[in-house]
């Protein structure tokens, strides 16, 4: 199953720049913003409420003030959901995002989802190798591919031990930003929906890995959508592909990554699904992230019945 109607978020109390992530992370912005904690948590909950208006089981739980967590608001990063019951854990790079790891988060889960198995893949850390989740991974679940563009964050080795575990296969390539800067996280420039793939064929510049990249593709029979260096850069790469409880196929982004869209390119992501997108500014600005890495998708069995808030 590609798409979940369960979703993860993580609602901030210590949001704003993060200068430990930012020496690789091209897409943050410093700048003294000193109500970006209050801006992003409004825009936390505009867009919350705007997947739970389209039928989005949404699961938020509070980020607590201590540890300081400031990107706490990207919760796939250090973990992921697998069916029926897996959860697995991933080696961080920047030291204070590491603590983001925090149990109460899986207890909370633990009240209404299965969870049985863990692979913790953290003693990676130990060696400086990273691979943070579905930002450095985007996984096509149906076909159990697991596309990642090498970079300070994801680690070869660390890969390969997820895909040998989970049953992936690694789809590694190199990938970089218009300034010809490795891209730190592979959801920026690519997204794996249940019949078509976004990607920003342009970063690719090794020129047999961007045929293999399209290759992998078109064996799966999804469509390749392609975006431009300037969208990817505007966050256009940056969506995910959910489900409501009516099974009705949704595509989530950011209003930034929508308006860079041309006319025939909506069409196209209209013709397979409907799309939602919110505003997301000043979380995109101080955090380098967007709509996709703020929800960590759900794949485990219900326990009970599903509230929408802990």
């Amino acid at each position: 199953m590609q798409t979940t109607s369960h979703i993860l978020m993580i609602r901030p109390v210590n949001f704003g720049f993060n200068a430990q992530t930012a020496v690789n992370n091209a897409f943050q912005v410093a700048g003294a913003d000193a109500a970006a904690q209050e801006k992003a948590q409004t825009e936390f909950d505009n867009f919350v409420s705007l997947l739970r208006t389209n039928g989005v089981d949404v699961k938020v739980i509070n980020d607590t003030p201590e540890p300081h967590t400031p990107d706490s608001i990207f919760p796939n990063n250090w973990i992921s959901f697998h069916e029926p019951d897996t959860i697995c854990l991933y080696p961080m790079f920047a030291e204070n995002r590491r603590h983001e790891r925090k149990p109460p988060v899986i207890q909370q889960l633990q009240k209404t989802f299965t969870i049985t198995s863990t692979f913790d893949f953290t003693g990676y850390e130990n060696d400086q190798q990273f691979l943070e989740g579905t930002g450095s991974m985007v996984l096509d679940r149906e076909n159990k591919l697991a596309y990642a563009c090498l970079s300070p964050r994801t680690h070869q080795s660390v890969l390969d031990d997820f895909c040998k575990k989970m049953g992936y296969r690694p789809i590694l390539f190199t990938a970089v930003d218009g300034a010809g800067k490795a891209i730190y996280h592979t959801n920026v420039m690519m997204c794996v929906a249940d019949r078509y793939v976004v990607v920003c064929l342009a970063s690719l510049p090794n020129h047999a890995e961007y045929q293999m990249v399209q290759e992998y593709i078109g064996k799966t029979g999804k469509e390749l959508i392609n975006i431009s260096f300037e969208q990817m850069n505007h966050f256009a790469g940056n969506m995910l592909q959910v489900q409501n409880q009516v099974g009705e196929k949704l595509l989530v982004m950011s209003s930034q990554a929508y308006g860079s869209l041309q006319p025939e390119q909506i069409k196209k992501l209209e013709s397979y699904n409907r799309i939602l997108h919110a505003p997301l500014t000043t979380i995109e600005t101080n955090g380098g992230g967007s709509a996709r890495c703020m929800m960590a998708e759900v794949f485990l069995k219900p326990t009970s019945s599903l509230s929408q808030q802990v």
